[in-house]
C-alpha cells in the first residue's frame, strides 16, 4: 500500500514537471528530474540502465550528434519535413528585417520591448504642409468633379508638381521634400479622405517606382539626372512589372531584353515587352521596366540568362507603345497597358548600372518589404476616418420614426465597427511608419498592414453604405461613399493580391523568416552542418515543449499566469496583455505542430496558413492598439475604442484558432478535447452591444472625441459641399438637442399639445413660444437645425439631358478599331518573340536600329 507521504509526492512530481516545462529548462535539468522520479519510485536496475544510456547520449554533445542528430537529419531529408526554398523564395524571405513579428513566434512576447518602439507625432514643419499645401490641393477639386472629368483638373496637376507632391520622399538635396514615411503617410491619408484618385496619382510616384529604386540602388549619375526631374514633376514615372502571364507570380515575367554590341562598339539592350495594369503608364515619360535579361554573346558575364533586371526607359524611345488605358471599376486614375517592340536603350539605363544586372527581383522585393506597409495603410486609414465622419454625421441627422437613425441598435452595430476599427487602423498606421523611419524593413508587418488595412477599409465602407442606404447609392456631388465603394477592390488587388498576401506571404514566408529556428535549420541542413543542426534541433525541441506547457497553463489560468511585472499596467489593459501572451504561446506551439504534421508541404495548405496568418495579424494589430493608447497618455475618452478594438482583435484570434484546430489532422484523442476546450474556454468573445453603443454615440456627437478619432483628414468648412453640409447639420442638431428635449418634456407634462415633432415642428415651436417654454433664439435654433438636417439628407437628381452629358456610345466600327489596335500590338509582339524565350544571338541580329522602319510602318 502507498503511504500518505509517498502518495503526496505524485502531485509534487506532476507540479514540478509542469513548472519545468513552463520554464523551458535544459536537457540536463530534465535528466536530473528523471533521476529523482526514478529514485522516488524505486525503479529497477534495468530501467536505470536505459535511463542512464539515454541521459548520457542526449547530454553529451558528441554522442548526441552522432547517435541522434545525424539519423534525424537523414529522416528529415527523406520525409521532406522542412520546406524547400527556391531561389526567388529565398530572396523574398531574406528581404527586409524581422521586427516585432518575431516576438509573436517566440510564444512569450516582450511587451516592454514592443512598447518601447516609437509612436511619434507629426512635427510642426509637416503639419504646416498638411494645413496649407495639402489643404489647398484638397480644396481644388471634389471627388465628384474628378470623376466627371475622368482626371485631375490641369490646375491641380500643376499645383501638385509645383509643391513637389510627386517628390515627397525624394531628399531635399535632389529637389524633393525629404519627407519621412510618417510624414508621407499623413499626406496620403489626408488626400485619400478627399479622393482615391489623389492617392493613386501621388502614391505611385513616391512608393514603388523609379524614384524609390533610384534612391536605393541607382548610380550617382542616374540620381543626379532623374531625381530632380521626378521631384519637380518634369518626369512622370510609372513602374511596369505585371504581365498577362505574370501577376502574383511576378518572378515569372517573360518580357525580355537582349544585350548586344552596336556598330559604335557600345553595349545596348533590345527590349520586347507587354505589360498591363500600369498606374500612370499612359501619361508616363519615364518607365521603370522589369524584364528578363539575356546575354547570348557573354558580353556581361558567363551566363546567358542574367536574370530579372530593372531599367529606366524614356517613354519617347522608339518602339514604346502607349496611348491606351484600362477602366478599373470606373475609378478614373491612369492605369494602362504598355508595350514595347525592339526598344533599344544603352546598357547604362539599368538601374544601378551594369553591376545591378540580374538583381531586379531583389530590388523589387526589398523595396516592397517596407513600401506596401505605408501607402495603402495610409490610404485606407484616410478612408476609414472619412467614413467615420460621414456615417456618424448622417446617422445623427437622418431621422426615422421620430428618432435619429443612429439611436437604433441595428444602426449602432455597423457604427461601432466603423469607429472601433478606425481607432485600431490609425494605431497600426503610425506604429508601422515609425518602424520604417527607424530603419526597419518589416516585411511581414508590412504584408499584414497591406492585407488587413485594405480588408478592414472594405468592411468599413460596406458598413457606411448600409448606414446611408439610398443616400449611398444615388451618385452625384452629394454622394460621399459610392465612389469609394466601387474603388475598394483596387487596393485589395494590387501590390500582391490579398488572397496571396494572406495565405503565402504573412505566414507562409513569415513563419520561415520570423521563427527563431526554422530558417536557420533549413540553412544548416542544406549545408549538411551537423554541428549547427544539433544545436538548433534540440533547442527547437525544448522550445516546442516549453510553448506546449505555456499554452496549456495560460489557457487553464485564462492568461493570468502571464508575467507583466515589467509593464506596470493594471486593470482591463493588463488583461489584454495577458490574453495576447496566451494567444502568442498557443500560436507558436501550433505553428510547430503544423510543421511537424505537414513538413515542407505546409505552404500548400493555404486554408490553414491563412488562419495562422489571421492569428499573427491580430496579434500585431492588437499590440499596436495598446501601444497607441499608452503613447497618447491613456486618455479616459479613448477607453471604449481601446476596449472594443482589443476585444474584436482577440475574438478574431479565437475564430482563427478554432479554424486551425478543426482542420489540423491530429489524432482523435487529442483533436476532440482540444476543440471542445477551445470553445468552452475562448480567449475572447466579440465586443458587447453596450460597448458598441458607446462608440456609436461618440462618433455621432459633435466634439473633441470625434475630432480626435478622425484627425488628419480633409473636412471642408463650406456648407455647400456635401461633407461640410453634413457637419453643419450635425453641429446644429447637437446644439438644438437641449431645446428639443424641452419641447418633449413640455408635451409629456401636458404643458403643450403632444404632437409629432418630425411632422409638426413649426406648430410645436409656436405652442412652446406662446407658453414661454423656449425663447425666440431657441426657436430659431430649432428652425435652423431642422432646415440644415433636411438639406443634408437630400440626394442628387439629374434631368435627362444632364445625365447624358459626357456619355459616348461607341459605334461597332470604333470598338473594332480599338480591338484591332490592340491585336496589332500583340500580334507583332508575338512575331518578335515577346512571348517566347528564344534568344537571338548577336551574330544573328542587325545593328542598332534594325527593322525600325518596317515596324513603324506596320504600327
Amino acid at each position: 500500500m502507498i503511504t500518505l507521504p509517498f502518495a503526496m509526492t505524485i502531485p509534487v512530481l506532476l507540479a514540478t514537471l509542469v513548472l519545468l516545462g513552463y520554464m523551458g529548462v535544459s536537457l540536463w535539468q530534465w535528466s536530473l528530474y528523471g533521476a529523482i522520479a526514478l529514485l522516488i519510485f524505486n525503479a529497477p536496475l534495468e530501467i536505470w540502465g536505459i535511463f542512464g544510456v539515454l541521459a548520457l547520449v542526449f547530454n553529451l554533445t558528441l554522442l548526441r550528434r552522432n547517435l541522434a542528430t545525424v539519423p534525424i537529419m537523414k529522416l528529415i531529408r527523406s520525409l521532406k519535413l522542412l520546406p524547400s526554398i527556391s531561389a526567388t523564395e529565398q530572396v523574398a524571405i531574406e528581404s527586409g528585417t524581422v521586427w516585432i513579428e518575431g516576438e509573436f513566434f517566440s510564444g512569450n512576447p516582450d511587451f516592454q520591448c514592443i512598447n518601447s518602439e516609437p509612436y511619434p507625432t507629426i512635427d510642426p514643419e509637416i503639419q504646416s504642409f498638411l494645413d496649407i499645401q495639402v489643404e489647398k490641393a484638397c480644396e481644388m477639386a471634389t471627388d465628384w468633379e474628378i470623376h466627371r472629368r475622368k482626371d485631375l483638373p490641369p490646375a491641380l496637376w500643376d499645383y501638385l508638381k509645383q509643391e513637389r507632391f510627386l517628390g515627397m520622399t525624394i531628399p531635399k538635396s535632389y529637389g524633393g521634400l525629404g519627407f519621412s514615411s510618417l510624414a508621407y503617410s499623413a499626406v496620403i491619408m489626408k488626400l485619400a479622405s478627399r479622393s482615391f484618385i489623389h492617392t493613386a496619382t501621388v502614391g505611385v510616384t513616391n512608393s514603388l517606382g523609379p524614384a524609390k529604386l533610384l534612391l536605393n540602388y541607382g548610380t550617382e549619375t542616374q540620381k543626379d539626372h532623374y531625381l530632380p526631374r521626378l521631384a519637380s514633376g518634369e518626369e512622370i514615372p510609372c513602374f511596369a512589372l505585371t504581365e498577362p502571364s505574370a501577376g502574383s507570380d511576378a518572378a515569372s515575367i517573360i518580357s525580355k531584353g537582349v544585350v548586344f554590341k552596336a556598330e559604335d562598339d557600345n553595349l545596348y539592350i533590345r527590349l520586347n515587352f507587354r505589360k498591363r495594369y500600369i498606374t500612370l503608364g499612359a501619361i508616363s515619360t519615364l518607365i521603370g521596366l522589369a524584364f528578363k535579361l539575356y546575354d547570348p554573346d557573354h558580353l556581361l558575364s558567363k551566363d546567358e540568362d542574367v536574370g530579372i533586371t530593372c531599367a529606366l526607359i524614356p517613354s519617347n524611345t522608339t518602339g514604346v507603345i502607349l496611348g491606351q488605358r484600362h477602366d478599373p471599376m470606373g475609378v478614373p486614375f491612369y492605369n494602362s497597358p504598355i508595350a514595347g517592340v525592339d526598344v533599344v536603350v544603352p546598357i547604362s539605363q539599368i538601374i544601378g548600372g551594369v553591376e545591378q544586372a540580374g538583381r531586379g527581383w531583389q530590388m523589387l522585393v526589398q523595396t516592397l518589404a517596407a513600401g506596401r506597409g505605408i501607402s495603402f495603410p495610409a490610404t485606407c486609414t484616410g478612408v476609414a476616418k472619412f467614413v467615420t465622419r460621414v456615417t456618424g454625421a448622417y446617422a445623427g441627422v437622418r431621422q426615422q420614426f421620430g428618432l435619429p437613425i443612429g439611436r437604433f441598435e441595428g444602426v449602432e452595430e455597423p457604427l461601432a465597427r466603423i469607429g472601433g476599427l478606425t481607432y485600431l487602423m490609425e494605431a497600426a498606421r503610425v506604429y508601422t511608419c515609425a518602424a520604417v523611419d527607424r530603419g526597419e524593413k518589416p516585411a511581414v508587418a508590412a504584408a499584414i498592414a497591406k492585407y488587413q488595412f485594405t480588408e478592414l477599409a472594405r468592411k468599413i465602407v460596406n458598413d457606411g453604405m448600409d448606414t446611408l442606404g439610398g443616400a449611398g447609392i444615388c451618385r452625384g456631388p452629394r454622394n460621399l461613399l459610392a465612389n469609394l465603394y466601387t474603388a475598394m477592390p483596387i487596393p485589395i488587388t494590387v501590390e500582391g493580391s490579398n488572397i496571396l498576401t494572406r495565405t503565402m506571404m504573412i505566414f507562409g514566408q513569415g513563419a520561415i523568416r520570423c521563427h527563431p529556428y526554422i530558417y536557420q535549420e533549413i540553412e544548416a541542413l542544406q549545408k549538411q552542418d551537423a554541428i549547427a543542426v544539433d544545436m538548433l534541433l534540440w533547442n527547437h525541441f525544448g522550445f516546442i515543449v516549453k510553448n506546449g506547457f505555456r499554452s496549456a497553463l495560460l489557457s487553464l489560468s485564462r492568461g493570468h499566469l502571464a508575467n507583466l511585472s515589467d509593464l506596470g499596467t493594471s486593470g482591463a489593459i493588463a488583461r489584454y496583455y495577458q490574453k495576447l501572451t496566451w494567444a502568442s504561446a498557443t500560436f507558436a506551439f501550433l505553428t510547430d505542430i503544423a510543421f511537424l504534421l505537414f513538413g515542407g508541404s505546409l505552404k500548400r495548405h493555404e486554408k490553414l496558413t491563412g488562419r495562422f496568418a489571421d492569428m499573427l495579424s491580430w496579434l500585431y494589430l492588437g499590440s499596436a492598439t495598446l501601444r497607441r493608447f499608452t503613447a497618447e497618455g491613456q486618455q479616459e475618452a479613448d477607453l471604449p475604442f481601446v476596449n472594443w478594438a482589443m476585444q474584436y482583435s482577440l475574438a478574431q484570434i479565437q475564430i482563427a484558432l478554432e479554424g486551425i484546430l478543426d482542420n489540423l489532422p491530429l489524432p482523435a484523442l487529442a483533436r476532440v478535447p482540444l476543440r471542445g476546450w477551445c470553445r468552452l474556454n475562448p480567449i475572447a468573445s466579440l465586443p458587447t452591444d453596450a460597448l458598441g453603443g458607446q462608440i456609436a454615440k461618440s462618433i455621432q456627437t459633435f466634439g473633441s472625441d470625434r475630432d480626435r478619432l478622425t484627425s488628419g483628414i480633409y473636412i471642408p468648412t463650406d456648407s455647400n459641399e456635401a461633407l461640410g453640409r453634413l457637419e453643419n447639420a450635425l453641429s446644429l442638431s447637437d446644439r438644438a438637442e437641449v431645446v428639443f428635449q424641452k419641447l418633449k418634456a413640455a408635451m409629456r407634462s401636458g404643458q403643450i399639445l403632444n404632437i409629432k415633432l418630425d411632422r409638426n415642428l413649426e406648430q410645436a415651436i409656436a405652442l412652446a413660444l406662446s407658453a414661454n417654454i423656449i425663447s425666440e433664439a431657441e426657436a430659431n435654433l430649432l428652425r435652423e437645425a431642422e432646415l440644415a438636417r433636411n438639406e443634408a439628407i437630400q440626394v442628387d437628381a439629374f434631368n435627362l439631358d444632364e445625365y447624358m452629358q459626357g456619355a459616348e456610345v461607341s459605334s461597332p466600327e470604333k470598338l473594332y478599331a480599338s480591338m484591332s489596335y490592340a491585336s496589332q500590338v500583340y500580334d507583332l509582339a508575338a512575331v518578335v518573340n515577346i512571348t517566347q524565350n528564344t534568344i537571338v544571338s548577336n551574330s544573328q541580329s542587325k545593328a542598332f536600329g534594325y527593322g525600325l522602319g518596317d515596324r513603324n510602318a506596320a504600327l
